[in-house]
């Protein structure tokens, strides 16, 4: 958490700041570009533009949970569970358009502030290239999900109807492949890393760029822990790839033996994240509510629960609240029963309510100051450990793993702290020495790759699903069960997505070079298991 950001406010004015109470749609309309509706804009503006542009990708909304990760990488790696149904497993139309769309909304911002930044004399450049350098990141962090759920997309050409001067016919974008667009990003994050060591921002915009980061309140050294966070990330993500497996491990030894030059998120302090801090502006988290507790969005898996209770978790109670029935046992629903029965175990009656626990609802759905997060500490320590025990480096692994997990309790704890409601007490913090004993139960020394995937599956949880769906396809673990029918298109989860239809439509000619790829059973190329 980003103590200094509750000094801001984010209305995003580039003139000032006024009250907390005052932010309204209007506000933000007034302080980004929209390429298509106003005629002129600024470095700050866009740069504010991107992250509103973005925001419901990034903090926890109605339509990104229950239209989109809801049915979809929540499902596949059983974050939740849900009453069975037919050809589940196959994602839907409407969550591919829908989240495509928005990730190009984004894009266009970005290419927007690119433009401008590139107009800019010389010397104006020079003292805004702290906002060229830090959107990229953030830009290269929601392109890197795209290209993890789709594979090839259209990306460098894409979102130039602007600087084409609004011409649609130079404006339909080649696709290129995931590998390109990957080495391309990590190529420019290195860069982007070597840049803000050497960056100092100059006194004349410090003000305007602590204003308009809604991500890092301005703070530069939390903008180095990002880029350099995303590169582990991402060269994890590849390392088994063979185009990518040598310049990962190379690269990767270059940012953990020097983290004085190539610092990471290493304590929840740090972590990268939209904070809230007025729940009635644009910014907020009041629509998870409806989300989770719509459709009975919020039931708990049994694979899940059965982890955390088998191991005495201290993360459970945060997490999760016992059925009403279940007097006080933690009890998650099983994916293997048919659809009537797990309904009716969902549902229950009022002689005998359900005893399948949901999600807590003061930590999750009613939340409104839950956080939108990018990267943790946790999912930093837990990539530590993976290279660690890859490099024959037990010890430090096994400090790495333990330190994830303790992060990862210390984290579910602070995100109930932020609640606003109190639907459930707050529980007990859990005592070093019930840490210590989840810490020793879980064991390590045999089978250690598998123990940090599901530590990570763990802390992922419906918080960062698609990393976690995106994790779960590299390690190959931990595995799943689904129930299928003889009548399911589908039978297995899928690898990635389908592209949406209206690339088929409107971007056809570019689209014939992709078509033999556009099915949910290919592999993306860092998928080799």
């Amino acid at each position: 958490m980003k103590f200094t950001k509750y000094f801001m406010l984010a209305c995003l004015c580039t003139t000032g700041i006024t009250s907390i109470t005052s932010c309204k749609k209007s506000d933000f309309a007034d302080n980004f570009k929209d390429p298509g509706k106003l005629s002129s804009s600024t470095v700050e503006k866009q740069y504010t533009g991107i992250t509103y542009s973005f925001r419901e990708l990034v903090v926890p909304s109605y339509w990104n949970y229950f239209v989109i990760l809801r049915s979809t990488a929540i499902r596949n790696v059983q974050a939740t569970g849900w009453a069975n149904e037919t050809n589940q497993l196959a994602p839907g139309g409407a969550s591919i358009q829908d989240r495509w769309n928005t990730f190009y909304a984004g894009l266009a911002q970005f290419r927007e502030l690119e433009k401008i930044y590139n107009s800019l004399p010389t010397d104006e450049k020079e003292s805004k290239k702290v906002f060229y350098l830090t959107a990229k990141i953030f830009f290269y962090d929601q392109t890197q999900q795209v290209v993890d759920l789709h594979g090839s997309i259209p990306w460098s050409e894409a979102g130039m109807l602007s600087t084409n001067g609004g011409d649609y016919t130079k404006s339909y974008a080649r696709y290129e492949t995931g590998e390109e667009i990957y080495t391309k990003m990590l190529d420019d994050l290195k860069l982007i890393s070597a840049d803000l060591n050497k960056l100092t921002i100059p006194s004349s915009v410090t003000a305007s760029f602590k204003t308009q980061d809604l991500i890092n309140s301005g703070d530069l050294n939390l903008w180095k822990k990002y880029c350099n966070s995303l590169r582990l990330r991402m060269l994890t993500r590849v390392s088994s790839s063979s185009s990518f497996s040598a310049r990962a491990n190379q690269e990767l030894g270059e940012i953990i033996s020097n983290q004085t030059t190539s610092p990471l998120v290493k304590t929840n302090a740090e972590n990268i994240q939209i904070d809230i801090f007025n729940n009635a502006s644009d910014i907020n988290s009041r629509g998870l509510r409806d989300a989770l507790e719509s459709w009975n969005a919020n039931i708990s898996s049994k694979v899940m629960i059965d982890n955390m209770v088998s191991n005495s978790d201290p993360r459970l109670p945060f997490i999760f609240e016992p059925g009403a029935g279940a007097v006080g046992k933690f009890i998650g629903l099983d994916q293997s029963l048919p659809q009537a029965q797990q309904t009716a175990l969902i549902t229950g009656t009022p002689a005998t309510p359900s005893t399948i626990a949901i999600y807590n609802r003061s930590t999750f759905s009613r939340n409104q100051n839950f956080p939108g997060v990018l990267i943790t500490a946790s999912e930093v320590n837990f990539l530590l450990a993976e290279y660690y025990t890859k490099n024959s480096k037990n010890a430090e692994a096994k400090t790495s793993f333990e330190n994830g997990i303790k992060e990862s309790i210390e984290f579910y704890k602070s995100i109930r702290t932020l609640s606003n409601d109190n639907t459930l007490a707050a529980p007990v913090a859990p005592t070093n020495e019930q840490i210590d004993a989840y810490i020793a139960k879980i064991g390590w020394g045999t089978n250690n790759l598998q123990l940090i995937a599901t530590q990570r599956w763990l802390h992922f949880n419906i918080l960062q699903p698609l990393q976690s769906w995106a994790e779960v396809k590299r390690l190959d673990y931990p595995k799943f069960t689904f129930r299928v029918e003889s009548s399911d298109l589908q039978k297995t989860p899928p690898l990635k997505w389908n592209l949406p239809s209206t690339e088929v439509t409107y971007n056809a000619t570019n689209y014939e070079a992709v078509k033999a790829q556009d099915n949910v059973n290919t592999k993306l190329f860092w998928d080799v298991n």
